[in-house]
């Protein structure tokens, strides 16, 4: 090793140089120390043989080669530190919501160290909103986007992959010239000349500090980057496909607690109207029940509006214009909401989250980009050879005088670049440290919208428990205050408060539902799912495996509670 350390500037001038080629060669041989002169003049080199200086020289030559080959410029890959807890929350992790009787009122139980099913959808155990994703999956033009996507990035790498093979071209050519006699010095004649060629040529790019492997790693993460970007559409898809069959159903809902409340509505005002008539009314009382039936029958277009944006919006969801939308609108009642949640821990969503992934891959294209800066400014090397035949005439094409054939090698060496080479080094470090900054963003990203689906699941539970329990005690207030105003023991301001009361407990209990609902959607959506684990590619299409059972999947300890 040291006499090969002696001989390092025979190598630098054909290689690489001396600072550079000590550190990466000194980097597969710890053990030797650097050159040095008295390292050299302990060798016994002086004295020896020509033949003994070549034959070392050869193996230096041959070991610089090896080693330098299999020294990579890519820098390791670090991700932040993950809680390895079961918690995502501020303060003490929920455990169970509150429940109650009603449409969307049960307790809701969350179970830590699990994960969700690959079709978490089929949680809510409607057949209609399974039907609703998978024709969205199959039909959005936003899938079929980032499946051609994928695709390219898939076609890019392959194409990158040609570089580790030599290169082959074959020619074959026919010309027909006149040469000027001037060309020869003298004042001669020209002459007309025919000339066919044909050959075969092969190029190699031996990879020696690994830049075809870097620049074939990038691609490689370009391509996963891809895939996890597909991954991410399809849970934004199918996210958004269930949060607009609830809102659907929530505004359904809200029409038909308006369209009740408008009902009675009109049964008060002919109760008023006729007391009016009897003399026991004043005829204000008439205005003013004629009045809350207008504002809220004013209340009832804005609600069917949305109810069409809604359908119009699922339709486009799904792939179709909104005129083909023909199925009737989703209801509360098509949908279950879920008692237990499954919640997978923190380092398990690093895994999970396909947007998490993306990043992760994003950085290890920055890494390659590191590296093959540094790559930059080590020598190219180039390999060619050609073999075939050049003839004035076809008749002696295949001659064996007219074969050509040739060898060549070729190294190109930065030497000045003006500062351009370490400039770009400096561009790839500063992207790298850009894909780390996001990476980290998203990891906390994630966990934030985990934690406040958490909490408000919580919250939820509570609110839907208060507002059925308000519904409940205005119902009976309202009761008793028609059966008063008709028998003309109450007045009827106490009538109109107690309807005004009941009406807005109506519809926020039904908006409390709803927001039970989405909220549950949009934690499953934070979880990311388990529905592309496991899948297969073919075509750049995302196949899932075997269909699995609706319900929990076990993927760690058996509900592990923080």
């Amino acid at each position: 090793m040291q006499q090969l350390l002696r001989y390092a500037p025979v190598i630098e001038g054909l290689v690489v140089p001396r600072t550079r080629y000590d550190s990466c060669l000194h980097a597969f041989f710890p053990s030797e120390p650097m050159a040095s002169s008295a390292a050299n003049a302990s060798c016994g080199w002086k004295g020896k043989g020509a033949m003994r200086r070549v034959h070392w020289i050869s193996v230096g030559l041959l070991s610089a080669w090896a080693g330098l080959s299999a020294c990579s410029f890519e820098p390791a890959l670090h991700l932040p530190q993950v809680p390895s807890s079961a918690g995502y929350t501020a303060g003490r992790p929920p455990h169970q919501t509150t429940g109650t009787t009603g449409t969307g009122g049960v307790s809701q139980q969350f179970v830590y160290g699990r994960a969700l099913t690959r079709e978490w959808w089929g949680l809510f155990h409607s057949i209609r909103l399974d039907e609703a994703v998978q024709r969205a999956l199959r039909n959005s033009p936003t899938i079929a986007a980032a499946q051609a996507q994928l695709r390219e990035a898939q076609a890019n790498m392959q194409a990158n992959a040609g570089i580790f093979y030599p290169q082959i071209s074959a020619n074959l050519g026919a010309s027909r010239q006149k040469s000027s006699g001037a060309t020869f010095g003298g004042r001669f004649p020209g002459f007309t000349y025919s000339l066919f060629t044909g050959g075969v040529g092969v190029t190699y790019y031996p990879d020696i500090f690994g830049i075809n492997r870097l620049i074939y790693r990038g691609s490689k993460a370009q391509t996963e980057y891809q895939r996890y970007e597909l991954a991410m559409a399809r849970l934004t898809l199918t996210g958004n496909v269930v949060n607009t069959a609830i809102a659907e159903a929530a505004t359904q809902a809200q029409i038909a607690a308006t369209e009740e409340i408008i009902a009675r509505n009109r049964d008060l005002l002919t109760l008023t109207e006729a007391q009016y008539r009897g003399g026991g009314s004043p005829y204000v009382n008439v205005l003013a029940q004629r009045a809350q039936l207008l504002a809220n029958q004013a209340t009832l277009p804005p609600l069917q509006q949305q109810l069409a944006v809604y359908r119009h919006l699922m339709a486009i969801l799904e792939g179709a214009s909104p005129s083909q939308r023909r199925e009737k609108p989703f209801t509360l009642d098509d949908l279950v909401l879920p008692e237990q949640i499954p919640v997978a821990l923190p380092s398990t969503l690093v895994q999970h989250r396909p947007d998490i992934k993306a990043a992760e891959q994003q950085m290890r294209y920055a890494l390659a980009q590191i590296g093959v800066a540094k790559a930059q400014f080590f020598p190219i090397v180039t390999l060619s050879a050609s073999a075939g035949t050049s003839s004035p005439t076809t008749g002696a094409f295949f001659d064996s005088s007219s074969g050509v054939w040739g060898i060549a090698a070729a190294l190109s060496q930065p030497i000045f670049e003006g500062g351009k080479l370490k400039a770009q080094e400096k561009s790839a470090y500063a992207a790298y440290d850009t894909t780390f900054a996001v990476y980290k963003s998203t990891v906390l990203g994630a966990f934030q919208q985990v934690a406040d689906a958490l909490r408000a699941l919580e919250h939820d539970g509570a609110a839907v428990q208060a507002q059925y329990h308000s519904l409940q005690t205005v119902q009976q207030e309202i009761k008793v205050a028609e059966a008063g105003y008709q028998s003309g023991t109450t007045d009827y301001l106490s009538l109109l408060n107690a309807e005004i009361a009941y009406q807005g407990a109506r519809i926020a209990s039904v908006r409390a539902v709803a927001q039970r609902y989405q909220d549950t959607a949009a934690l499953f959506v934070a979880l990311g799912g388990d529905w592309w684990k496991g899948a297969r590619l073919s075509g750049g299409s995302l196949i899932p495996p075997r269909q699995q059972p609706r319900g929990l999947e076990q993927t760690g300890s058996t509900g592990v509670k923080p």
